[in-house]
């Protein structure tokens, strides 16, 4: 951790990703001496626990950023296109949790325990991007893997818990269980179809199709995945939003460029950092997203050769997306940036 203390801000922080942010710099006794919550009009005056104490939120505006050494920001990609620059020109760091920055060839997109080593260009654009959510946890299961056999292709099916959509995916699918159960009408105002007892397979809920009718957030796995493991590997996504309230869960299969063993699969991912392996399916031990939540490990199970195919391997990843998919990871951006770049 970094001799000293760092002036901090946190955009967006009354958002369920911000507040995590903030929780997390607590937990992991991040260096503090001044800590900015920066939020929308409505917010201003709130309190927001921060550790033992109580921060009042300020709201968002081009002087905010006066005296920030580092500012994490998760309000929404037009608030990042606007005010990251403005931040990172006051002399900011901005780690950025949002889709905005994340392919700019000069902005790092950043998994700390996958590849460090482009933190190192920080200084052209001082903006670094945070992945999406389930590239985040899918990469930092697969890298100790690609590490020793490379991998060829993988085909992904994510299981994206309502929090991924913020504190607005949360309250309606808790709204529709309760009118589900209390027999009355159910109403949608944020999911194209209804999430309760449901699920739903497109991601982002407006907006989403693309190129080769793949998602955006499929193509934010493809993309990012490239990006930040290996340009060579072959993709391929499909993204579900599920009726869970927190953790995502990934069916990942991996065709490699040789046999690898399973039980050798799993040695190497006890050995890697951020993992947890939870696999010892005779005795039904797995990962579940009730397992994953408020959890910062990547937990990964039902590692198995696959029959068909002699290079194949499956693996089901779970992960907490607010923390690990999102808060966690902007801190330990920020905890590498504060011990060996802004020292």
């Amino acid at each position: 951790m970094a001799a000293r203390k760092f002036n901090l801000a946190v955009v967006g922080a009354t958002g369920a990703v911000g507040r995590e942010m903030i929780k997390t710099l607590a937990e992991r006794r991040f260096p503090v001496a001044e800590l900015r919550a920066l939020a929308s009009e409505r917010s201003l005056g709130h309190l927001l626990e921060f550790g033992d104490r109580e921060i009042s939120v300020d709201v968002l505006g081009p002087d905010s950023f006066a005296g920030i050494e580092i500012a994490l920001f998760s309000a929404g990609g037009s608030v990042s296109k606007e005010y990251a620059p403005i931040a990172a020109k006051a002399g900011a760091v901005v780690v950025d949790n949002t889709s905005a920055f994340r392919m700019d060839p000069e902005v790092p997109l950043v998994v700390p325990e996958v590849n460090p080593a482009a933190l190192a260009d920080w200084q052209k654009r001082r903006i670094i991007a945070n992945p999406n959510c389930s590239t985040i946890q899918m990469v930092v299961a697969l890298k100790p893997i690609h590490d020793v056999v490379p991998i060829r292709r993988i085909i992904v099916s994510t299981y994206q818990a309502v929090s991924g959509a913020g504190q607005r995916g949360i309250h309606e699918l808790e709204q529709q269980v309760r009118d589900l159960f209390n027999l009355r009408e159910v109403k949608r105002e944020l999911f194209p179809h209804r999430i309760a007892f449901n699920v739903i397979p497109c991601i982002p809920q407006s907006n989403a199709f693309g190129e080769a009718d793949q998602t955006t957030e499929e193509w934010k796995m493809i993309n990012e995945t490239h990006k930040i493991l290996d340009p060579a590997i072959q993709v391929a996504a499909t993204c579900v939003r599920v009726p869970v309230f927190n953790g995502h869960s990934e069916a990942v299969y991996v065709e490699l460029e040789r046999p690898l063993p399973a039980a050798e699969a799993r040695e190497l991912l006890r050995q890697a950092p951020g993992v947890a392996v939870v696999d010892d399916p005779p005795t039904m031990v797995f990962p579940t997203p009730f397992d994953a939540s408020g959890e910062d490990l990547t937990l990964v199970g039902r590692v198995r050769n696959d029959p068909s195919n002699p290079n194949g391997l499956w693996l089901f990843v779970v992960a907490d997306n607010l923390r690990k998919g999102a808060a966690l990871n902007a801190v330990q951006i920020a905890e590498v940036m504060a011990a060996k770049y802004l020292v």
